[in-house]
C-alpha cells in the first residue's frame, strides 16, 4: 500500500520567477520609444515641428538618463564595448566630421543630432532587452500604430466626413493638393489609406514589418495566437489598401528569402546547402531580369510610371549632378534634407512640395558623404545581412549538442534587413530615423548575442529563461 512520505525525492514546487516592476516599466518605455520612432510623422502631424523636436529631445535625454547609470552599475549586464557596431558608429562619426566641408552646415548639425538620437536608442534597446523582449516590444509598437491608424481612419470617415490636415488645421476654401492631408478620407471609397502616420508608403512598410513580427511570434507559439492572427489580417489589409509598389516588392523579396531560409534549415549536408544556394541565386537573377524587362507593364498594373513616378527624371538626375561636384567626401550630411534651408528649398519639388530625400538611400549617401560614405554604408549593410542570414539558417550551438531546434525568432533580423535593402532602392528611410535605428539595434544585438535561447542574463548568451549565478 502506497504511503505518503515527508521526504520526497524531488524538490517542492516553486512559483516561477517574475519580472521586476522596474523591468516591466523599462519594457513599456522601449515600446513607447519604438512607437514614437516608427510613427514619427504622426508626432509631427500632431504636435508640429517644435513639438516633434521636443519629443525627440525628451526621449533621448530619458534614454541617456537611464542608460548611463546602468552602464555604471553593469545593469542588467556589463556593456559589451567590443561588440559595438563600429562601422555604423564610424558612419555616424564621419557624418559629424562632414560639417567641416558641408555645403549646408546648419542642416548637417540638426540632422546629425537626429541620427545620434536614434543611434543611442538603438544601442540602448539592444543592451537592455533580450531577443524575445525585443520582438515582443516591436509587436506591441506595431499594434499601437495599426490600431490607431484604423481608429483615425474610421473617425475621419464616420465623424468628420472629410479629409484631415496636420495639426487639426481647418480646411481652407477651394481645392488643395491631397499630398497636404494627414488623412484623406479614403477608407470607404477605395483610395489609398494613410493611417495615423499620414503616408501610404510608410504605413505599408510598417504593415509589412508587423506581418513579419506577428508571424514569427505565431510560429514561436506565443500566447494569444488567435489575437496575433487577427492583427496579421489587419496588417495585410493595410498593406493591400496602401497600394505601395515598394512595399509589395519588399513583400515578394521577403517571401523568397523566407522560403530559402526554411529550405536551408532542412538541408542536412553542405552539398544540399550548396545546391539550394545555386538554385536560389540563379532563380533570383532570372526573376530580377524578367522584372526589369517587364517593368513598364508591371508598374502600370500598380498605377506607376516606368520612371518610378518621376524618381529617375525629377530626382535622381539632379542628385547625381550635385553629387558629382564633390564625389569623394560628399557635400555634407543631411538626412533628411531640411526643406526650408536655401540649399534644398524648391531644389526638387513634387506636387509643389520640396522633396526631403533622394528616394534612393545609395544616391542620398553619395550626395552627402561621397564614395567614402557609400563604402561605409555598404559595409554596414553587408555585415548586417551576413550575420542575420547565418543567424537564421545555422542551428543554434554553444556546446557539442548539434540537434537543438531552430527558433522562429531568428528569422526576423534577416527578413527586416531584406525589407530595408529593397526599400532603399526607392526610399532613403533605411539610412535615417527608424530605418537607421533598426540597423544599429540589429547589428549590435547580433554581434553581442548571436543565439536565441542562450542567455544574456548570465553574461554568456541568451538562454530564454533567466539564469541564476552560482556564488
Amino acid at each position: 500500500m502506497a504511503q505518503y512520505t515527508k521526504h520526497p525525492v524531488s524538490a517542492p514546487p516553486t512559483a516561477p520567477e517574475r519580472e521586476s516592476t522596474g523591468h516591466l516599466m523599462l519594457r513599456g518605455y522601449v515600446i513607447l520609444v519604438l512607437f514614437v520612432t516608427f510613427a514619427h510623422s504622426a508626432v509631427y502631424n500632431l504636435l508640429g515641428i517644435e513639438g516633434a523636436a521636443i519629443t525627440l529631445a525628451v526621449f533621448t535625454l530619458a534614454t541617456l538618463g537611464m542608460g548611463i547609470p546602468m552602464l555604471a552599475r553593469n545593469r542588467p549586464q556589463p556593456f559589451r564595448w567590443r561588440r559595438l557596431p563600429w562601422t555604423a558608429l564610424g558612419y555616424a562619426a564621419f557624418a559629424l566630421v562632414s560639417v567641416a566641408w558641408s555645403q549646408w552646415r546648419e542642416p548637417t548639425l540638426i540632422t546629425w543630432f537626429l541620427l545620434a538620437s536614434v543611434t543611442v536608442n538603438g544601442l540602448f534597446i539592444a543592451h537592455v532587452l533580450t531577443w524575445h523582449e525585443i520582438v515582443r516590444a516591436l509587436s506591441s509598437a506595431f499594434k499601437w500604430i495599426l490600431g490607431l491608424s484604423l481608429a483615425i481612419e474610421l473617425w475621419v470617415s464616420l465623424v468628420l466626413h472629410g479629409p484631415l490636415l496636420p495639426n487639426f488645421v481647418a480646411l481652407p476654401d477651394g481645392k488643395i493638393d491631397p499630398q497636404w492631408y494627414w488623412v484623406r478620407d479614403n477608407l470607404f471609397d477605395g483610395g489609398r489609406i494613410q493611417g495615423i502616420v499620414g503616408n501610404a508608403n510608410l504605413l505599408a512598410i510598417i504593415s509589412l514589418f508587423a506581418i513579419i513580427t506577428f508571424g514569427v511570434l505565431f510560429a514561436a507559439r506565443a500566447r494569444w495566437r488567435t489575437t496575433l492572427a487577427l492583427w496579421m489580417l489587419l496588417a495585410a489589409y493595410f498593406l493591400f489598401r496602401t497600394a505601395s509598389a515598394t512595399a509589395l516588392a519588399c513583400a515578394a523579396a521577403v517571401a523568397v528569402v523566407l522560403a530559402v531560409a526554411l529550405l536551408m534549415r532542412r538541408a542536412r549536408t553542405p552539398g544540399a546547402r550548396t545546391r539550394i544556394y545555386v538554385v536560389a541565386i540563379g532563380g533570383t537573377v532570372i526573376a530580377a531580369l524578367g522584372v526589369w524587362l517587364l517593368r513598364e507593364p508591371l508598374l502600370g498594373l500598380l498605377g506607376r510610371s516606368s520612371d518610378l513616378t518621376g524618381r529617375s527624371d525629377k530626382i535622381w538626375t539632379k542628385v547625381l549632378a550635385r553629387a558629382g561636384e564633390h564625389p569623394i567626401f560628399g557635400n555634407g550630411f543631411s538626412s533628411p534634407w531640411i526643406p526650408t534651408d536655401p540649399a534644398f528649398d524648391e531644389w526638387i519639388t513634387d506636387h509643389g512640395i520640396t522633396v526631403f530625400h533622394a528616394h534612393n538611400m545609395w544616391l542620398d549617401v553619395l550626395l552627402q558623404l561621397g564614395v567614402v560614405g557609400v563604402v561605409l554604408m555598404a559595409v554596414v549593410y553587408g555585415t548586417l545581412l551576413w550575420r542575420s542570414w547565418f543567424f537564421a539558417v545555422d542551428r543554434p550551438r554553444w556546446d557539442l549538442d548539434g540537434e537543438r531546434p531552430f527558433s522562429p525568432l531568428t528569422l526576423l533580423p534577416s527578413l527586416f534587413t531584406v525589407v530595408l535593402l529593397v526599400q532603399g532602392f526607392s526610399e532613403s528611410t533605411p539610412i535615417m530615423l527608424w530605418g537607421w535605428m533598426l540597423v544599429v539595434l540589429l547589428s549590435f544585438k547580433l554581434k553581442s548575442v548571436p543565439l536565441v535561447g542562450v542567455g544574456e542574463r548570465d553574461l554568456l548568451f541568451e538562454r530564454g529563461a533567466r539564469q541564476r549565478r552560482v556564488p
